[in-house]
C-alpha cells in the first residue's frame, strides 16, 4: 500500500528531482538537508502527516551514502524542524525512517475513522502516539508488511480499505498509493503532494543553505 522513498539510484521510487539537486551541495550536511527537506516537503506544508523514507547503505552516484550521512548527522539536523522520527527497521543493507509532524499526527489517529480502522487491525493504544508507532515498527519487522501504515501516512481511508480488501470497492488507478473506488479525490491529493515537492525542489534549486527550508509551517 505506502511508497516508500528510496535511495537506492535505480529505484523508481527516487524524486527525479533529486538528481539535479544533490551535486549542488559539496558539503555533506548540507547535502543531507537538503534531502531531507526535499523528502518532508508536504509534512512541513501541513499537508502530509508522515512519510516513510528508505536509505540504502550504499554510495549515490555523488559518491555519498545517505544511510551514513543519516547516522552522522540526522538528529542534529532535525533539530529545532518541528519533524520527528523514527527508526521502522534497522537492515544494516537499509534504514526505514518515518518522518512526522507529531501534532498532525496525533490529531489524525484520534478522529474516529483511523480509530476504529486501527483497532481493527489490532492496535491496543491509540490514546499513546509512541505506542502506536512502535506497534507499527513492531509489525513492519515482522515477515508480512502493515498496509494499515497508509493510515499514518495521510493516504484516503477508502484506498487502505479497498487494498485490504475491506471495502467492494474497485480497483481504480495507481497513483503514488493504489487508487479504489472514485479517484478524483485520491488523484487530487497526490497532485498537492507533488506540488510541495515541485516548490521545495524550486526552493533547495535556488539556495545555498537548504537547512533555512527544513522547518514545519
Amino acid at each position: 500500500m505506502s511508497q516508500i522513498k528510496n535511495t537506492d539510484s535505480g529505484s523508481n521510487h527516487q524524486p527525479q528531482s533529486w538528481r539535479s539537486l544533490v551535486l549542488r551541495f559539496s558539503n555533506d550536511r548540507a547535502c543531507l538537508a537538503a534531502f531531507l527537506a526535499l523528502e518532508t516537503a508536504e509534512i512541513l506544508e501541513q499537508k502530509k502527516p508522515a512519510n516513510l523514507v528508505n536509505l540504502v547503505n550504499r554510495d549515490q552516484a555523488c559518491g555519498r551514502n545517505l544511510y551514513r550521512l543519516w547516522k552522522e548527522h540526522g538528529l542534529a539536523i532535525l533539530e529545532g524542524s518541528g519533524l520527528a522520527v523514527r527508526v521502522m527497521a534497522d537492515r544494516g543493507s537499509s534504514l526505514l525512517l518515518m518522518f512526522y509532524r507529531p501534532s498532525d499526527l496525533e490529531v489524525l489517529l484520534q478522529t474516529k475513522a483511523a480509530r476504529v480502522f486501527l483497532t481493527r487491525c489490532g492496535y491496543p493504544n491509540l490514546e499513546d502516539l509512541d505506542a502506536s508507532l512502535d506497534h507499527l515498527a513492531s509489525r513492519v519487522s515482522s515477515d508480512s508488511f502493515p498496509h494499515e501504515v497508509g493510515i499514518f501516512l495521510g493516504y484516503p481511508f477508502k484506498d487502505v480499505a479497498g487494498f485490504l480488501g475491506w471495502a467492494p470497492l474497485p480497483y481504480t488507478c495507481q497513483g503514488p498509493w493504489k487508487i479504489y473506488g472514485n479517484p478524483t479525490r485520491s488523484l487530487e491529493l497526490a497532485q498537492v503532494h507533488r506540488d510541495c515537492r515541485e516548490r521545495m525542489a524550486r526552493r533547495i534549486s535556488a539556495c545555498s543553505n537548504p537547512f533555512k527550508y527544513l522547518k514545519a509551517a
